[in-house]
């Protein structure tokens, strides 16, 4: 237990955003993902997860580790329109709309709560990406769930100490989500096995050499100098503590940083490349579309299911 503690110590929360919406027009996202971890609350209706169409009952979270893909089902399959991720972004507000009310008359339609977040140790590994889990749902968390709404009702008000309280809340759910998991033996093996590598005082400085220098050169012979350890050897020692080769991180790594730079500004997609290290402006906007999905330019203006459309931005 005592590791996991020293984890959470070093542990960096985000809140991303939280939203109650309703589902006006059912939907089946073939291969739903985020950079951010999410969570998805039935509060009302249907909703189904999966190759085999599991459906979520209502008050249960279904949680999306960052970077995972998940096929979800937004109310009835039986009248969806099948949809990738990427269709479905661009014209998300004709199936997901704030939430109102019933007013007492007609059908009632669906609705969820989505809740995002980030959560890093050391401020650069995806906490749940690393430790390779799947979707999975978590049931009877009212804890979660009250936290969840306290948080909720927090974003929507302007009153001092707002951005303090919704850090506070995200980290209460982070711990209560790893607490569940403990206490309910889920992926015990998996967990264990993969926060060893935390230990590691070699592969702690490779992550934060990587995240100080992702526009410089990040070859594995520099890798090797930063953990001193053999140029031959340093892929094999990465993949073997983290369950993937040192490259493939830090393009992970670099196309995370390059959404932050989008999100926070208006510099030009090329001059966002080249900040993390992609001299080809045409070559980085190939792998950010391959890895996410979705335009460079799109993620730009991306805020969230249901807030609002896509401006178009060229590929610069």
């Amino acid at each position: 237990m005592e590791e996991y503690n020293k984890i959470l110590d070093t542990m960096v929360v985000k809140f991303v955003r939280a939203r109650k919406l309703d589902v006006v027009q059912p939907v089946v996202i073939r291969n739903f993902s985020d950079v951010y971890n999410t969570l998805i609350v039935l509060n009302e209706g249907m909703l189904a997860y999966g190759e085999e169409q599991t459906p979520l009952e209502a008050g249960s979270i279904l949680f999306i580790p960052a970077g995972k893909h998940e096929t979800i089902y937004y109310g009835n399959p039986n009248k969806a329109i099948i949809l990738s991720n990427e269709e479905f972004l661009h014209q998300k507000d004709r199936f997901l709309k704030t939430y109102e009310p019933a007013s007492g008359m007609g059908e009632s339609v669906p609705n969820l709560t989505y809740f995002s977040f980030d959560a890093r140790v050391f401020e650069s590994v995806n906490f749940f990406n690393s430790l390779d889990l799947p979707p999975f749902v978590l049931k009877n968390a009212a804890h979660i769930l009250q936290l969840m709404d306290s948080l909720m009702l927090e974003d929507v008000n302007n009153e001092v100490g707002k951005a303090k309280l919704t850090h506070i809340y995200s980290e209460q759910i982070l711990i209560n989500i790893l607490r569940y998991l403990i206490r309910n033996d889920m992926f015990v093996e998996k967990i264990a096995t993969n926060i060893s590598y935390f230990k590691d005082i070699r592969l702690i400085d490779m992550y934060h050499y990587i995240k100080d220098q992702l526009n410089g050169d990040l070859s594995n012979k520099v890798l090797a100098t930063v953990a001193t350890v053999s140029e031959d050897y340093v892929g094999q020692y990465f993949k073997m503590l983290t369950g993937m080769n040192p490259q493939d991180y830090i393009e992970y790594q670099r196309m995370c940083k390059a959404i932050v730079l989008l999100q926070e500004g208006e510099r030009s997609i090329r001059a966002i490349g080249n900040d993390i290290g992609y001299k080809d402006t045409a070559y980085f906007c190939r792998r950010f579309k391959m890895m996410f999905g979705i335009p460079a330019g799109k993620m730009r203006r991306r805020d969230f299911v249901g807030d609002g459309d896509f401006e178009d931005e060229d590929e610069e």
